[in-house]
Order: C-alpha cells, then structure tokens, then sequence
C-alpha cells in the first residue's frame, strides 16, 4: 500500500466507525441473515454428498431423494435471504447517500462563500452526481459481496472439512494463488482510478471554464488553444481508461485461476482422492461446494473488489477528505476571461526582433484602420452584413460607429482586430493587412474590449496591468482616477486586494476592463459596446479618458452622446455606409437623423 493510500485509509477510518457506530441494529440483522446463508451453503453440498453415500449407493432411493428434497429446500429459501440481506442492506446504503450529498454540498457552499482564487468549486456537480452515486453503489456493492463471501465461503469451507480433509487440500492451493494474484492488481488499479477521477474532474473545469469564456474565446481568437487544451485532457482520460482495462485483463486471469483451477484439480486429483478414503459421494458434494457456491462467491467478490473497492477508496476520499488548497490559476485562465483581445503567449507590448523595427517604421504616416471594399457574408447565398464598404481612420482619430441592431458593428470591429477574415477586400492595420497575421504582431497593435467584460481571479492591480505588466503605482493610480475608479478599488481594499469577479457588477467588470485597455501600449482601441452597462456620466468620463490616451479609438456607441464626443461617426445602414461629423451626417442621412430621434426621445 502506498503512503497516499494509507493516507487516505487512516482520513477515512474515524468517519466510516461513526458511521457503522450508529447502525449496529442493522448490522445485526444483516449478519443473522448472513448466518441463514451459511447454512444454506453447508447444507446443499452436505445434503448431495448424503444423498449418494447413503441413499443412491447403499441402495436406498428413498433416503437419496429425501436428503436431494432438502438441498432442494435449501436453495429455494436462498430467495428469502437474499431478500432480507436487502432489505436490511438499504438501511446501511442509504443513509450513506444522504450524508454524501450533505457532505458534497456543505463543501461546495463553504468553498464558494470564501471566494478568492480557486473558490468556484467546479467539481461540485461531479461529486453531487457522479461521485455520490457511485460510492453508494459500489458500498453496496463491497457489503453485499464481502457478507456473501465471508458467509458462504465458511459454509462451504466447513462443508468441504466434514466431508474430507483431503478435499481441502486439493482445493485451497488453487484458490489461494487466484486470490493473490488478484490482490496484486489493487494497488495499481487504485492508483489508475484515482487518475481517471481526476481526469474527468478537470475536463469538467476546463468545459466549464471555456463555456464562461465562449464570447472572448470567439472574439480573441483563443478557441485553438482552448481546443487543444480540452483535447489534451480528453487524451489523458482515455489513456487512465486504457489502464484500467490492463489491470482488469490481469484481474480476468485472476479470476479464471481461482474460478477453474479448484474444479481442474479436483478431477485430475479423483483417483488420488479415492485411495485416501474420499467417497464418491463426498466428490459429488465437494464439486457442488466448488460450482454452488464457494465459486460464485468468489467471483463475484473479486469482480467487486476489483472495480468498485477501488472506486468507493479514492471517491470517499475526494468528498470526505480534507479541503484541498486552492489552486493557483492557470496563466492562460485570465486570458479566456479578461475581455481583451490577447493570445496565450502573446503581450501587445512584446513584438520584437529585426521585422519589428521595419513594422513600426512602416507604420509611423499609414492610417490607424483602412478598409479597401470589404465584403462579409455569413453563408454563401447570405446577404452581406458589410458590402464592398471603404473606410479610413487616421492615426489619432475618435470614430463612433453607429447602425441599428445586427447592421454588422461588432463585425466591423472584428475585422479590424483580425479575428474574422473579410469574404472580399482587405482590412490593414497600420497600413499591413491583418488577414493571417501572426497574433503577436496583431496583440501588439490593437485591443478589442468586447460587451460581456470579464474579470480574472486575481489582484486589483494584476487585472489592470494585465496588458502592462510594467506599469508604475503611480501609472496605475493615475488611470484609477481618470475613470473614477478609487471607490471600487477602496472597497475592494486597494490594488493588492484580490477580486473576486461575482462581487462586482457588470459596470465595474466593464470599468476595470476599459482601465485595462486605458494602460495598454497598443495604439489601437476598440470598443464593442464596451460601456453599454455604465451609466452615461461614466460613460462619458471612461471615452474621454480613452480619447484623450495616445493612440486612435473606434467606439461601437452605445448612446448618442458616444457618436457626438467623437471626431467623425460611421453609419452602417445595409445599403450604403456614410461617414462624417454628427452636424454633417444629420444634414445628409436620414437613419443617423432617425437614431439621434430614438436615442433623443
């Protein structure tokens, strides 16, 4: 036994005596039935042997089939054991599940009140679900088969002594090499279902983590890693399943040296038994000890043993052990949910090496963002959501875009930031296209700050400086207060406080993301809506903030104050885009006169 099993065996002990502690009546009962099938077991055996020995062979039919009735008796009342065994036995399980299921969602509401780092507890449904059903079917499983065997192989030992020592002699030795190879395959097998239940627990949280992140996953780009990520675990579950089915191969062999071995040897071991005393009745009995009884016991306590012993040690341990510590984010967590546009690996401030240099240089007079007739079509045979549309954005300039619901706005803003291909024309950043660009060189350019912001579990200052790791105290309190910030950062408990995302509100999840973006070097913004859950006070302290920052700014607008802060506004109506200052476009378009109507009223 390893020192973890051990470990576990002694974190298990005190619950599991309390737990039995308070059924002693059930387990009474349920080991006075267990008696009732030990002597059922010794009494079909005996009751064969009997019938041929002193009936058949002394020539008294009567007497043989009087002892066959009562082996016959004796099996039919194995129907009424065994019904008591389970009655009694759901007095032990069930009160199992119950204190499982407390126990599961007395962890998880513990863990969850605590918050921080690692407290969403995502393993939580495996345990309610999963777990809890399969420790009560596999101690069910152990009781049931442990009681039969204990009971019956005694039974059938006892048969097997009255009959003949040297019957004993012959059988045992097979058994017991059966037995112990399949003790062998324990530990192991232990050790690999132990892998498989963490396996599945964290395909769980990666399922569940990428499913929170599933908006910035699409708008970032960051769905490949994910999916490799998810593939990897999925390997890892299939390869501890793989492991498993080797050790229960060897446990078939164990199996079938103690299941067939005991009958092989008693036939090839007759004539030798016949010439120390053994009557034929006696074999005749021995074989039905052998194929009634002591076999299926243990054939099914090894099944059981093998498979559900394992399972109940390690998922016992995992709802009654101790709280695991929580465990440090992985680095590319906060990325799945930070609500900015940045691929594992990648920092917008890191483009380097020779081709760097010639970018930056190349760049200096080109126009921030250049559209040259680009055409989108979601399909086919779809209508384009951008048709052959031409824009440019100088370095510098403030751009609203504004258009009703589902124009295609946020799939501008995509195109722009590169995560989307146009299905015709060229989209340039800087004045290089960004169709198939690498990530580092796009992180290094722009920041996409979708609707749905995300904050990571961290301190207030890590989120912040997320994209500007090197970011000053002074920096990072100067940005504070550009956005009016200081009161959250205050009640959080400063920048080295941690943040616990469910605490905020959707407004300063949105605050601290555009702050984030505030920082980052990238001489692009975009802003998707980035401000739809501020009120317009904020609002309009976070654009002027951003558009007083060096560097061009294109916000999807939210209100119409967006599209009158901004140097120019684009509108987007289906049919033909048209650009220019607010005054210019409420003299030449009627939908930017109809939205300034909606948005007035």
């Amino acid at each position: 036994m390893t020192s973890a099993e051990a470990g576990t065996l002694r974190r298990l002990a005190p619950p599991a005596r309390r737990f039995l502690a308070h059924r002693k009546g059930v387990l009474v009962r349920l080991a006075l039935w267990s008696l009732a099938e030990s002597g059922q077991a010794f009494l079909v055996g005996h009751a064969v042997a009997r019938s041929v020995d002193d009936g058949f062979l002394a020539g008294d039919p009567r007497r043989g089939l009087l002892w066959l009735g009562i082996a016959l008796v004796a099996v039919l009342s194995g129907a009424r054991v065994v019904r008591g065994v389970f009655a009694q036995l759901a007095g032990v399980t069930e009160p199992l599940r119950d204190g499982l299921v407390r126990r599961a969602v007395d962890r998880s509401m513990a863990r969850a009140a605590r918050g921080g780092p690692g407290g969403t507890d995502r393993a939580a449904v495996s345990r309610l679900t999963n777990q809890v059903e399969i420790a009560r079917d596999s101690f069910a499983g152990l009781v049931l088969t442990l009681r039969s065997f204990v009971f019956t192989a005694a039974g059938a030992l006892l048969g097997l002594l009255s009959l003949h020592p040297a019957l004993l002699v012959v059988v045992l030795p097979p058994l017991a090499a059966g037995l112990a190879l399949f003790l062998v395959t324990l530990r192991p097998m232990a050790a690999a279902q132990r892998r498989a239940l963490a396996a599945d627990e964290a395909l769980g949280d990666h399922a569940a983590r990428a499913r929170a992140a599933l908006r910035d996953l699409a708008a970032c780009g960051t769905g490949p890693g994910t999916e490799r990520s998810g593939a990897d675990l999925v390997a890892d579950a299939a390869a501890a399943a793989r492991t498993l089915a080797g050790w229960a191969a060897v446990r078939t062999a164990a199996l079938g040296v103690a299941g067939h071995l005991p009958v092989l040897a008693l036939l090839v071991a007759v004539e030798w038994l016949r010439g120390h005393g053994v009557s034929v009745g006696a074999l005749l009995g021995a074989f039905t000890y052998l194929v009634q009884s002591l076999l299926p016991a243990l054939h099914t306590l090894m099944t059981a043993l093998g498979a559900a012993g394992s399972r109940l040690l390690v998922v016992l341990d995992r709802i009654l052990g101790a709280e695991p510590e929580p465990e440090p984010e992985p680095e590319s967590d906060p990325r799945l949910g930070s609500g900015l546009e940045s691929e594992p690996g990648s920092r917008p401030s890191t483009a380097s090496g020779p081709g760097a240099a010639a970018f930056a240089v190349h760049t200096a007079a080109a126009p921030a963002v250049e559209l040259r007739a680009v055409t989108l079509s979601y399909g086919v045979r779809a209508e384009p959501v951008l048709d052959a549309l031409d824009l440019c954005v100088a370095p510098g300039e403030h751009l609203a875009v504004v258009g009703p619901s589902g124009i295609g706005k946020s799939t501008l803003t995509r195109l722009v930031a590169g995560t989307l291909a146009p299905s015709r024309g060229e989209v340039r950043v800087a004045g290089r296209p960004v169709t198939g660009r690498p990530a580092a060189e796009l992180a290094a350019l722009r920041v996409l700050v979708p609707q749905d912001a995300y904050v990571f579990s961290g301190t207030v200052g890590d989120n912040l400086a997320y994209l500007r790791t090197d970011a000053s105290r002074a920096e990072l309190d100067a940005a504070v207060g550009a956005f009016g910030l200081g009161p959250l950062v205050e009640r959080l408990g400063g920048p080295d406080a941690t943040v616990r995302p469910a605490e905020l509100s959707p407004g300063e999840r949105q605050l601290v993301t555009l702050v984030r973006a505030y920082l980052s070097p990238a001489p692009l913004l975009l802003l998707d809506e980035a401000t739809c859950h501020l009120d317009p006070a904020s609002e309009a302290r976070a654009e002027e903030a951003l558009a007083g920052r060096a560097g061009t700014l294109v916000v999807v607008a939210h209100r119409l104050s967006s599209a009158v802060r901004a140097d120019r506004t684009l509108v987007l109506d289906g049919v033909r885009a048209q650009c220019g200052t607010h005054a210019e476009l409420l003299g030449r378009s009627p939908l930017y006169r109809d939205l300034t109507g909606h948005w007035n009223s």
